[in-house]
């Protein structure tokens, strides 16, 4: 039998498909993050059905003993929380296991926070890209907002709360007129977009907000024309006495080339 990989609501609990409800009726188990979460979503739809722990600190040892009895032909559904499997969630480690064993994989898709925030937002164009969590630390977050400065496209991200206020300053110091929406509980009954320039949105956040955040970067002003002048301008500086991070750094605000890139090519 194939490894069905279901997503799952990311909020409501009535966003799911039918052919997610058929699996997860057929199946003779299913893996799930938290049992008590999956419970409460199958008791919605009236499933009754056996559940196995799957997640972040169990999923080495849990894929061992998982694979052999997809072999031998137990019918697994595989769910996280919220969304798709295997996207910021536990599963990706499964689905390459079983397909190395020649377990097929089939996926059922469904709920997906990053379009559904991609959307809202109003950044929507032909290209975007998924970041993930977002980094920790004031020189990580750094370096993705200098990176996504000359990405002409709109960038999805997941935040914890806590950490949210801080991401927003850090973006806002970095480049206080990008526009970003701050997508907060979406499809639940307090879903919020906020949406705005990177400074008049981190002073919207000032305090960590409750529940699931999803933010959304708009487009940067894409490529620089001529990264070479930028970087001649750099050595210029740091000639004139100007550190050379420091140069770097006051080029990239006023060229929009990667400080980083001018930083290395300088040395």
């Amino acid at each position: 039998m194939p490894l069905a990989v279901c997503a799952t609501p990311i909020g409501n609990l009535d966003d799911i498909t039918l052919r997610v409800l058929d699996e997860l009726r057929a199946a003779d188990v299913v893996l799930c993050e938290d049992t008590r979460h999956t419970r409460g979503l199958l008791e919605r739809h009236g499933i009754r059905a056996r559940l196995l722990s799957y997640h972040e600190h169990n999923e080495r040892k849990r894929t061992g003993e998982v694979v052999p009895r997809l072999l031998a032909g137990e019918r697994m559904a595989l769910v996280s929380d919220a969304g798709m499997p295997g996207i910021s969630d536990p599963g990706a480690r499964l689905v390459a296991a079983a397909l190395d064993a020649g377990v097929p994989v089939t996926v059922l898709p469904g709920p997906s926070a990053v379009s559904t925030a991609l959307v809202a937002s109003g950044f929507v164009s032909e290209r975007y890209q998924f970041l993930g969590f977002l980094p920790r630390g004031k020189a990580a977050l750094a370096a993705v907002w200098d990176e996504l400065r000359a990405w002409p496209f709109a960038a999805v991200a997941f935040e914890s709360p806590q950490r949210l206020p801080g991401a927003l300053r850090s973006l806002a110091e970095a480049e206080p007129e990008r526009l970003v929406a701050v997508c907060r509980e979406l499809t639940k009954v307090h879903e919020e977009v906020v949406r705005g320039t990177a400074a008049e949105v981190a002073r919207r956040f000032p305090e960590p907000p409750r529940g699931e955040i999803t933010v959304v970067i708009g487009p940067g002003a894409g490529p620089v024309a001529d990264v070479e002048a930028a970087a001649a301008a750099v050595a210029e500086l740091v000639a004139g006495g100007v550190s050379r991070r420091r140069a770097a750094e006051i080029v990239s605000r006023l060229t929009g080339a990667s400080r980083n890139e001018l930083y290395r090519r300088t040395l």
